[in-house]
């Protein structure tokens, strides 16, 4: 909503558009990209060692372990369609595209501290950890429904800690929110003070590093204010806020900034005599 109005009305409003079928606009939609899918098999691998330590803390087979992430790679570039090839910039993604980032990845992983206090001293307690949980859990924000989505979870003591498991570029920022979110929801889920809960930013690459934080009730508050504020700022843009209705796509105006066009996935619905799109059996 922020970057560009126009790709937020794609996003969630495409059948509300008049100009292209709703099937294109889901195809564009649907699009990954090399960066995201080699995120998206980190997170999956790193559940499964999470999901292994409830079982056994024994050594990992090397071998055997690089054959299922080969696997899940050559899985995930299958069923997923690539903005890269769509837009032409290779013919086909191969499986060695992701291989070096979700290898090197995951070794920072296994080999960094993190894993290997987990394997010493928090296995025992394994029972009690909740493991990239399905769907998203619902909580509130006073009036507002909110929504989150933690990759692993696991009490110490009377604390809870959150660790978000991250494969891209730091940005202190914006990830500084997203653990305000996760203190937010688990305070309220869990019913527990805001101090107690430990939301952690772990980042993969380029080094293995993690960004604690601590928040407190004024700080969930005003974290709840500026959620208020950017909501009924979304807001402006329906006309009809309570059935969810956008205001005509005219009214999201596309950005001016050509480095976000040349990234974005629905470029070639902005501008398609300038981005081809050539999507499978299209």
């Amino acid at each position: 909503f922020s970057i560009c109005k126009r790709k937020y009305f794609y996003q969630y409003y495409g059948k509300y558009d008049d100009e292209w079928p709703e099937k294109r606009i889901t195809q564009f939609k649907g699009l990954t990209s090399v960066p995201l899918i080699a995120g998206t098999i980190v997170h999956k691998v790193i559940e499964t060692l999470l999901s292994r330590l409830r079982t056994t803390a024994d050594a990992i087979n090397r071998v055997k372990f690089s054959d299922f992430v080969n696997r899940e790679i050559e899985h995930q570039i299958k069923i997923n369609d690539f903005e890269e090839r769509v837009y032409g910039a290779v013919s086909a993604v191969e499986s060695a595209d992701t291989a070096t980032t979700v290898e090197a990845c995951l070794e920072r992983f296994m080999d960094g501290p993190r894993f290997q206090w987990l394997i010493r001293d928090a296995a025992r307690h394994s029972d009690e950890w909740i493991i990239d949980p399905p769907g998203y859990g619902e909580s509130r924000i006073g009036d507002l429904k909110i929504y989150c989505k933690a990759d692993f979870l696991f009490p110490v003591g009377d604390e809870l800690h959150i660790i978000d498991w991250k494969t891209g570029r730091p940005d202190r920022k914006k990830h500084r929110k997203q653990l305000m979110g996760y203190s937010t929801w688990a305070a309220h889920q869990f019913n527990i003070d805001a101090e107690r809960v430990k939301p952690t930013i772990a980042y993969l690459q380029p080094v293995y590093e993690e960004i604690h934080e601590t928040f407190n009730v004024f700080d969930l508050e005003r974290f709840g204010n500026e959620v208020q504020a950017e909501t009924d700022e979304m807001g402006e843009y329906c006309q009809d806020v309570e059935r969810n209705i956008p205001r005509d796509k005219a009214d999201f105006p596309k950005t001016r900034q050509d480095t976000v066009c040349i990234r974005c996935k629905f470029r070639g619905l902005c501008f398609p005599d300038k981005y081809s799109a050539n999507f499978r059996g299209a």
